[in-house]
């Protein structure tokens, strides 16, 4: 996407490439984190940034503890706990 002039011509350039550490925001991921501030198992949807840590369920998570578990295709899917959906 890129800003058009009234005549439909491009302005500007396009915005720069949104995979960051091979996640796009919108991911789906578990992420195991052994130490730290945000310890233990987190999965959710992931925001992707600019610096290396990424927004996984209001937490900063390095993603070398993720491994994902779907993709973004446009979408929105919800986790349900089994127990819960009975």
């Amino acid at each position: 996407m890129c800003r058009v002039d009234k005549y439909g011509f491009p302005r500007t350039k396009a915005k720069q490439n949104r995979v960051n550490h091979g996640y796009q925001t919108g991911d789906m991921v578990r992420a195991i984190v052994p130490k730290g501030k945000a310890k233990g198992t987190h999965v959710g949807r992931v925001a992707v940034r600019a610096r290396k840590s990424f927004r996984l369920n209001g937490h900063d998570i390095n993603p070398d503890y993720m491994r994902p578990l779907h993709r973004a295709d446009g979408y929105s899917y919800t986790f349900v706990n089994r127990a819960e959906a009975r």
